[in-house]
This record gives structure tokens, sequence and C-alpha cells, in this order.
């Protein structure tokens, strides 16, 4: 994580003391727990509540510890022993450590997913306003980067939209995925430790029961949330790069807002960059080259080994921080951007009406033509306006072949743009129903 690429939220989620907080919490609740069932002393449950409940824990402490220990957590207990005293302990009763690392970083996961969907609600609510003002603002459709026949500039939102919507939903059922609590003990059997505890940590922390976690919990779980972050991160890619294209000076259909005294270029004054996608772009490749360590990860030695550690230490900041700015960035983006309508209508009429080239196909073949001929006759006279020799109405008017079978009047009206876009209501209340 850098400052520059960070948001203050996300990063509070993997702060020393948040983890701290939450590595005191598992161990609290997990007293309480034997205290109920008749392991330890309640009163000595609940002075470690006392003791330690409100305290800042010193995180220079800590790694003064660590330094001997060579060990975080028996660091942390040994902290908090100098908080609570005598009753420390009956902290870690049964417990191992990957019971405290495993539950925390699930917790995390979790508030950090909190925090992600919050961010494509944001971009989605962005991308529908703008949809909606642009459903009708006809642009050119490409493939291979080529025009190709109209669409409108809303349906490229509502495409959008469509597919951060299922991003949220599988931020939703990742987030359920990997919110679940092991406090199994050591080879994951509960040989020293209650289920009953297990069962109460997790109801207070929010989170579910693993069935069987061996020591650790199974990695899948780890490797499906980063997964799903990084789709989410090639969808904010995708449209980056639709708009990168788009404000291309040839084509300058849309681009970044230009703030007042913003520069685009230490050498050259006049130039208006995309620098918010191009980050996106770069920003993407960061977060879906987390995905790949993570499943990694799945393939532990038997119960457990700590070769996932190091990667999650890493990738589970790093991740989740890159992608809430990266959401946050985007809506920032779609929320500002400048549409060039006319512009767009300029390159629709840049190819002398060769994008309505299909429809002239097709109305050949409905009055007997073979397909073969008609795409031999259509193709004849779009290719000298690709040279710039005519345009295609005015060759299609000459050909005699065309002409046996279209009249002037049944050719010009295969040229009505408004034929293309007659089903737009159609997809639009299938993406944002039938409001």
């Amino acid at each position: 994580m850098i400052p520059r690429y960070s948001r203050p939220e996300m990063v509070s989620v993997w702060d020393a003391q948040t983890r701290y907080k939450i590595w005191f919490e598992i161990e609290a609740h997990a007293c309480d727990a034997l205290a109920e069932i008749g392991v330890i002393p309640k009163e000595s449950a609940a002075n470690i509540w006392a003791k330690a409940g409100h305290v800042t824990f010193d995180t220079a402490r800590i790694d003064e510890i660590e330094r001997v220990t060579k060990h975080d957590v028996i660091a942390f207990l040994t902290h908090l022993g100098e908080f609570i005293g005598p009753d420390s302990r009956f902290v870690h009763q049964g417990m191992t450590s990957s019971d405290v690392l495993d539950t925390c970083l699930s917790v995390q996961l979790k508030r950090a997913a909190d925090l992600l969907i919050a961010d494509v609600d944001a971009l989605l609510a962005a991308l529908k306003r703008r949809a909606l003002e642009h459903k009708m603002t006809p642009v050119i459709g490409r493939s291979h980067g080529i025009h190709a026949e109209p669409v409108t500039f809303g349906l490229k939102l509502a495409q959008a939209f469509a597919e951060f919507s299922r991003c949220r939903e599988r931020l939703a059922s990742a987030q359920k995925e990997i919110a679940v609590c092991a406090i199994s003990g050591a080879v994951g059997t509960f040989a020293n430790i209650d289920p009953r505890v297990e069962a109460h940590v997790a109801l207070k922390l929010g989170l579910a029961v693993e069935p069987v976690s061996t020591q650790v919990i199974p990695r899948d779980r780890h490797a499906m949330f980063f997964a799903t972050l990084g789709v989410a991160a090639s969808c904010v890619e995708r449209l980056a790069i639709e708009i990168r294209h788009m404000q291309r000076t040839e084509v300058l259909e849309a681009e970044e807002f230009f703030s007042e005294g913003q520069k685009g270029s230490s050498a050259m004054p006049h130039k208006r960059n995309p620098v918010l996608t191009e980050n996106l772009t770069g920003l993407a490749r960061l977060v879906r080259g987390m995905a790949l360590p993570a499943m990694e990860n799945v393939a532990l030695w038997h119960e457990r080994d700590i070769s996932h550690s190091s990667v999650e230490r890493m990738i589970g900041p790093d991740a989740t921080v890159t992608l809430d700015f990266a959401l946050a960035r985007l809506t920032g983006v779609i929320d500002k951007l400048i549409v060039y309508p006319e512009n767009m209508r300029r390159n629709l009429d840049r190819l002398g009406g060769l994008i309505h080239s299909q429809r002239v196909l097709l109305a050949l073949t409905q009055k007997g033509v073979s397909r073969e001929d008609s795409y031999s006759y259509v193709q004849r006279n779009a290719m000298p306006v690709w040279r710039g020799e005519g345009d295609f109405l005015t060759l299609l008017k000459a050909d005699k072949d065309v002409k046996a079978k279209l009249s002037d009047a049944e050719i010009e009206e295969l040229f009505d743009l408004g034929y293309h876009l007659k089903h737009v209501d159609t997809i639009f209340e299938r993406v944002f129903g039938a409001d």
C-alpha cells in the first residue's frame, strides 16, 4: 500500500491497531465461552475484558517482544499479559495461532468486502445516471476497432452497469464464503477446546463456523475471494480502456474532465491526456496479479504449513486497498465524463454510409438475391468508399444489379439511423427494470 493509491477507511481495516483489537476480541470472546462451560472462572473472563478491552496496544512493544520470540501471536499474548496480569494464563486456552490469525483475516476481508460493495454501489449509481442521460445518443459501434453499426452511448454505459451489477453479486458471494471462523485448536480436532467456543466466537464476530478447518481455514475460500477481486479489476479496466479509446484525438467522443489549472504534459502545454483511466488500467493489472498467488496458496502441506502466510500479509491489504481506490476513481471519471455527441455523430457519418451495409445486404436477400450475390453487390460498392471514392448511397443507386431489385426510395430508407436504435428501450428495461 502506498498513500497515492489508498483511501483511509480501507487502510484502517489493515491497520496494526485494528488487527490487534480483532485478535483480542477473538481471545476474549473465547474466554467468555470457556467460562460459560466451566473451563475457566467467570470472574477471570470478565477481568480480561476489563483490563484490556479498551487499551491501545503498543505496537512498538509487540515488535520488541517478537524480535526475541520470532512469533507474532506469542508476542501479542505476552504484551496482553502485561495488561491483564495473572488471569492472562486463561487466554488462548486450547487454541493455536491459526485460530487467531485466520479468524482475524476473515473479519478483515469481510469488512473490506463491505467497503468494496459500497464502492460498486456508488459506481452503479453514476453509470445509471449517465446511461439514462445518453440513452439515445447515437455513437458508432466498433468491432476489431473498426466502424461496425450504430449503438448509443447510453447502451455502452448500460452494458457497464450490468457488468458491475454482476461484480456486486460476486463480491457478496465471495464475502459470504470468506466470512468463517476457525477456533478448533492444533490440526483442527478440537482436542483441547470445545466446539461451542468456536460457535460463540463466530456468533460474536458475525461469522459462520468453518465445518472442517484442519489447522487452518481452507484456502480455496481465499482463492475465490481474490479471484473475485481480480474479475472486478478486469471490469474496471474494460471500461477504462473504452474511455481511453474514445478520448483519442482522432476520435474524441468523450474525455476525462480536465480541471482548472490541470496540466497534461511537462513539455506540451496543449495536452489533455486520459491519465486517470490509464492509471486504472495499471491498478487493474496489480489486483489481477494478486489472484494467482491466492490460488497457489490452496495447496498446503497436510493439515497446514505457513507458505500462504507471507502472501496473504501482502495481498490482503494491497488487493483490497487498490481495488477500493480504483472503483472510487472510476466512479469519479464516469460522474464527470465529458461527452461530445456532435463528434459521435460526425464519426457515424465518417465512412459515407457504410455502417448501413448489412441492411442493404438483407434487403437484397429479401428480394430474392442469393446471400453470396447480395454480399458481392454490397461489398463492391463499399470498397471504393473505403478508398475515399464517393459515398455509399450514391454508388448503390448507380449499381445496375442493386437497382434491379431496389428502388431509390427503398435504398434511402435503408440508411435510417433510427432503425438501429429501435430496441434500446427493451435493452434498458432488461438492465434497469421497468422504471
